[in-house]
């Protein structure tokens, strides 16, 4: 830490809290600020001058800003894990000076030279002497001057981003060592952010000193601090943009990418105007006013995420796609402001995304109240995306969609909760369910009828509902307690449905004497619309053993490699799934063994005899062996084009041959004039 820098010091759990809140709206306003900038740029056309270094740049902001998010879920672990409560509140911008030590000044401005030193000087590191950008310099040179022997604990200052993390992380070894560790972190670990839940493999579960150390460690290292200044840290990102800039502008002066755009736009008449743009024009006043509801809904899906709300399965996975599903539509909505005039008073002036907050996005602390007020936001957003933004966005009618749909999910889950009763009357008989103390999402349900045992593996299910919908009597949805019951249906009927199930999570045992599922006479992959692939074959899939159904991943995103986990949905993956039939004439052998094996960082290579039909059952292509796309960028999906090894595809946890040798159980399985 550089000497100048007042070592912050944490004596009670309180302090540390409080501390972790004001880490939580950092990293919540400098992704807001990141956002808006990325957004400014206006719309995506590489052949305007400097076209492509605009994407370039626009691509660096946005994927920092993602970081931001991960960070904040980050922190959220932090707090759950020593009892707080995750903070998702915080000022709206532009931040009063003040609020943050004086160094800090946080704003909603477009992309311009000034802008990135700003973010350069947001995001220097420990003892750099970077300047700030022109008109970010906070006006007051205030020292907040917090102090460690006071019982109410007040704000500290720090120069930098990564002075705040080293406090909170000596904080919480210095309490760990005072209160005992197991008495520090007492929050219950069921309410920790997986990154596979959410998309985001920076987030982890934090339950000791030991993993909040590895979780401020990424924070710093990615960005905030960091000792070295790594090529992609957020520091030397934003450095190369501004580089870049610079020398465009030493031969075009004039150049401005995002001219015209809005400084501080604000959702409401503001009492001082200097600074600000309120704005007031239609349709982007409208248009503004669904932006910030759909960002409030997004914090309170997240809130609600990380509450005890969230310990039941039902409403976890509710507020998760509240959560999910407003991030998906802010940028699209953020965009469009940016090209919207935003003032009637200085009609030249585009609006942007204001991040407007309500007074408080806390969830409510039990399930029906939590999920009726998630429920009639998003049913007042999917109107009001229909009245203001879909006939200026027409694109945005399938958003409009999904939220309503969303709304209707959340209202039926919410009459299955518990209400809260004043006069001792009996509660519902349905109810969404608390979690049991092992509730673990991943494990495989055992369930045994007379005549018929039921697995279900819930990692891998994809959610087609063809259970729930063909035999709704044994799969029951939204429900306390048991939700499969193999005897309320005829045996054959229900080994139908568990054939019908894709990705294999629904498998049986029969014991009344009838066959269990059989090989298929044909091995078939299916591709799914902007989906997944379907295979259905005497498959045994490296790593995973044998199987006859699953669903594997053809996006590039899942969590849970090589299966889908429905992560297309999250990225909005956009990919036929009718591609061009390719000349090929009928197998010898169409059944038998066939080998899926996913290579590292690389395609899924399989040998054997496949059929590959498009979504509607055409034949697409007949072979003995051939690499199926997997990273989501090749031009010739399904076949893999080695567009991963181009945009640094990575693949985790999977046992892998080195790209280029074939499995010696089929030698010469790749056929003739295949991509490898």
């Amino acid at each position: 830490m550089d000497s100048k820098e007042t070592p912050i010091r944490i004596e009670h759990r309180e302090a540390l809290a409080y501390l972790l809140t004001e880490a939580a709206e950092i990293e919540h306003g400098l992704m807001g600020c990141y956002l808006y900038a990325a957004w400014s740029l206006g719309a995506r056309d590489t052949n305007r001058p400097h076209g492509e270094a605009i994407e370039r740049w626009r691509k660096v902001i946005l994927e920092v800003a993602f970081d931001e998010m991960q960070h904040l879920a980050s922190v959220a672990n932090l707090s759950n894990a020593i009892g707080a409560m995750p903070h998702y509140q915080r000022n709206n911008y532009p931040v009063a000076p003040g609020y943050h030590p004086a160094g800090v000044v946080v704003s909603l401005a477009p992309f311009c030279l000034a802008t990135i030193e700003h973010f350069i000087y947001l995001e220097r590191p420990e003892g750099s002497e970077d300047p700030d950008g022109a008109g970010f310099t906070s006006p007051a040179n205030y020292a907040r001057g917090g102090r460690e022997d006071r019982l109410v604990p007040g704000a500290h200052d720090y120069k930098t981003v990564g002075h705040l993390y080293r406090g909170i992380e000596e904080g919480l070894a210095h309490l760990a060592e005072k209160l005992g560790e197991a008495n520090l972190f007492d929050g219950d670990p069921r309410l920790q952010l997986d990154g596979k839940l959410l998309a985001m493999p920076a987030v982890t579960p934090i339950t000791d000193v030991a993993s909040a150390r590895v979780a401020i460690e990424a924070i710093v290292a990615q960005g905030e601090g960091a000792a070295g200044c790594p090529e992609g840290s957020h520091y030397m990102r934003f450095v190369g943009v501004r580089n870049e800039l610079r020398a465009i502008l030493a031969k075009e002066p004039d150049f401005s990418p995002a001219s015209h755009r809005a400084t501080n736009p604000v959702m409401r008449k503001p009492p001082i105007a200097e600074n600000r743009i309120w704005v007031d024009a239609e349709p982007a006043a409208s248009v503004l006013d669904v932006g910030n509801a759909l960002y409030v809904f997004m914090l309170r899906g997240l809130g609600t995420l990380t509450s005890p709300v969230a310990l039941n399965p039902i409403a976890r996975s509710l507020a998760l796609q509240c959560a999910l599903q407003g991030m998906r539509v802010m940028s699209p909505l953020g965009e469009l402001l940016a090209e919207l005039p935003a003032s009637t008073t200085n009609p030249d002036v585009k609006a942007g995304l204001t991040f407007t907050m309500s007074r408080s996005v806390t969830p409510m602390p039990e399930p029906r109240g939590a999920l009726r007020s998630l429920h009639e936001n998003a049913a007042s957003i999917a109107i009001g995306l229909r009245k203001h933004v879909v006939p200026l966005a027409p694109a945005l009618e399938g958003a409009a969609a999904a939220i309503e749909s969303l709304a209707k999910e959340l209202a039926d889950a919410a009459e299955e909760a518990v209400a809260p009763t004043l006069d001792g009357a009996p509660a519902p008989k349905k109810k969404l369910p608390i979690a049991p103390a092992d509730y673990n999402p991943g494990a495989i349900e055992v369930v045994n009828g007379e005549k018929i045992t039921i697995l279900y593996e819930g990692k891998r299910c994809i959610h087609t509902r063809h259970c729930v919908l063909q035999t709704p009597g044994v799969f029951l949805a939204n429900v306390k307690g048991p939700w499969i019951h193999p005897d309320d249906a005829e045996i054959e009927h229900l080994v139908h449905t568990a054939k019908d199930c894709p990705s294999g999570a629904i498998r049986y045992e029969r014991h009344d004497g009838g066959p269990n599922e059989a090989p298929p006479d044909v091995n078939v992959l299916r591709i799914r619309e902007a989906g997944p692939y379907a295979l259905n074959a005497t498959t045994n899939l490296i790593g995973h053993g044998p199987l006859l159904r699953a669903t594997l991943c053809r996006c590039g995103a899942s969590q849970n490699k090589p299966f889908c986990d429905g992560s297309h949905h999250v990225i909005e993956f956009d990919a036929t799934g009718e591609p061009t039939t390719r000349e090929s004439k009928p197998l010898d052998v169409r059944g038998g063994d066939l080998e899926v094996r996913p290579l590292e960082n690389g395609p899924l290579q399989v040998t054997g005899p496949l059929e590959i039909c498009s979504g509607t059952g055409r034949t697409v292509d007949r072979l003995n062996g051939v690499r199926l796309c997997r990273c989501g960028g090749s031009a010739t999906k399904p076949f893999c084009d080695g567009t991963h090894a181009k945009i640094g595809f990575k693949s985790t946890n999977e046992p892998t041959i080195p790209p280029g040798e074939v499995s010696a159980s089929q030698p010469n399985a790749v056929r003739l004039g295949s991509k490898i």
